[in-house]
């Protein structure tokens, strides 16, 4: 056997469908561009390192699914959408992520990855959007949103992880039109963290998240114990309807132990404006603060040492989420962490089952946080 041939057969697949099945996945996934002109043979030989007859194999191959066109003296083009037969779908396992600010967000960041991971092994490939990657869509508006949810059912894809807008004006109707478009042409919908609808309330679609409700409940229940008998919740406007839950369930541990619970408990407005923190504590007169979420939290740290509040001394912290940054910021932030892995296995497994029978009555899938105590709380002080 020749050492420098790279195209030996002492694989589990051979090279010319290996180099197929990269390209049909490039392809799929927008990777192209407009102009759809994929590499010549020459670079693909050098990128693949096989010789120049496996690589035209590989481009045989993709003509033959009606995914890719070959033009004398130009090179290899990728068909468009629109102008690809019924039967080029059928060599398209394509599933779609509709997460709006992905590449800002590292909660879905981890989340999608871990999905497309596991949609690979099943041979499906993954549309990010009309960009072909989350790093480079960077549009977060509902016009962007609705664009993308329409390139989804031309493109004919089997099935789309959708986590619903927030803190933007419209997005509720937004949110709505987006679901029921996707459901209307038959594509199986799975929703990431959240409902589109507010709490209590439930759409006709599964969702996978966490127990938004126990996460709550579980801070609420530490900050009682570390002593707060005081406790507030500061939200954005616009949020999520996971936010309704993590009230509730702060509500039913403060009432649980008879504690003040009013209108006042709750504010939404901004965690960054002096103002507006000044009067929470005004108004609220609380011994602790949770925040919607990790970012509000960290947000309400800056503001509260910028108003000479000391943090855990006179006012508690808690967050939600536990990403990257809350071991960061100063106090590190006591938070509920998301196990992101389960959610985005529990999401891919819900997705097979939605696609495999779409009469399942839609389902509630919540995952357990896990309390993740640092200072911000107050943990360590003497009581």
């Amino acid at each position: 056997m020749d050492p420098n041939n790279t195209d030996q057969p002492d694989r589990r697949h051979p090279k010319h469908e290996e180099i197929s099945k990269a390209l049909r996945e490039e392809v799929i996934s927008g990777h192209y561009g407009t102009e759809g002109r994929l590499p010549s043979e020459a670079q693909l030989v050098k990128r693949f390192l096989a010789s120049r007859p496996t690589v035209a194999r590989a481009l045989r191959t993709l003509q033959e699914e009606e995914l890719v066109e070959r033009r004398a003296g130009a090179g290899s083009f990728v068909i468009p959408f629109s102008k690809r037969s019924a039967s080029a779908s059928r060599h398209c396992k394509t599933l779609a992520m509709l997460i709006p600010d992905l590449r800002n967000t590292e909660i879905f960041q981890q989340i999608a990855g871990e999905i497309a991971s596991l949609a690979r092994v099943k041979g499906y490939s993954i549309l990010w959007g009309s960009t072909g990657g989350p790093k480079l869509d960077s549009d977060v508006s509902l016009e962007h949103g609705e664009s993308l949810a329409k390139q989804f059912i031309e493109r004919r894809v089997d099935g789309v992880f959708f986590t619903p807008y927030e803190l933007v004006e419209g997005k509720s109707k937004a949110n709505r039109r987006m679901a029921q478009s996707l459901h209307d042409a038959g594509i199986p919908l799975i929703l990431i963290d959240r409902d589109f609808l507010p709490f209590p309330r439930r759409g006709a679609f599964d969702v996978v998240g966490i127990d938004n409700i126990a996460g709550g409940y579980a801070l609420g229940e530490h900050l009682i114990k570390l002593g707060a008998r005081k406790i507030c919740f500061v939200h954005p406007k616009h949020s999520a309807a996971t936010i309704g839950g993590r009230i509730a369930g702060l509500r039913a541990a403060i009432d649980e132990k008879g504690l003040t619970w009013n209108s006042k408990s709750v504010f939404e407005g901004n965690p960054g404006d002096p103002l507006s923190v000044r009067k929470i504590i005004g108004e609220g007169q609380p011994d602790a603060i949770v925040g919607s979420n990790d970012h509000t939290a960290a947000v309400l740290l800056q503001t509260l040492t910028k108003c000479q509040i000391p943090v855990p001394g006179e006012i508690r912290v808690a967050g939600f989420d536990d990403v990257g940054f809350a071991t960061l910021v100063s106090p590190t932030l006591t938070t509920m962490r998301q196990p992101c892995q389960d959610i985005a296995r529990a999401a891919f497994l819900a997705m097979l089952e939605r696609m495999e029978d779409p009469t399942i009555p839609a389902r509630q899938i919540s995952l357990v946080p896990r309390l993740i105590v640092r200072d911000s709380c107050g943990a360590y002080l003497k009581r």
